[in-house]
């Protein structure tokens, strides 16, 4: 139950990330000069993608189609659950 309590925690704060970094990538199309946003950007995507591959290393993948390595030395897109099962 610990593990997918930590499971569900990485993925949240993935969605997380993953919002702020949409969110700050919009503002920046209309903001280009901003200096303090686009380091905030930057720190959040570099954040992301260690967040990403620490959780698909522990997890599994959360896309297919050449948007996320196979960790290991079996396909584990196969692996149940996706994250759009839980």
């Amino acid at each position: 139950m610990a593990v997918e309590m930590e499971r569900m925690q990485c993925l949240l704060k993935i969605q997380e990330l993953s919002f702020v970094t949409v969110d700050l990538n919009l503002y920046l199309d209309t903001h280009p000069d901003d200096v303090k946003a686009l380091e905030h950007y930057n720190k959040a995507v570099a954040e992301l993608m260690v967040l990403r591959k620490q959780y698909e290393e522990a997890y599994g993948p959360l896309t297919n189609f050449g948007h996320s390595v196979n960790y290991g030395n079996t396909w584990r897109w196969i692996e149940h659950p996706w994250p759009w099962d839980m």
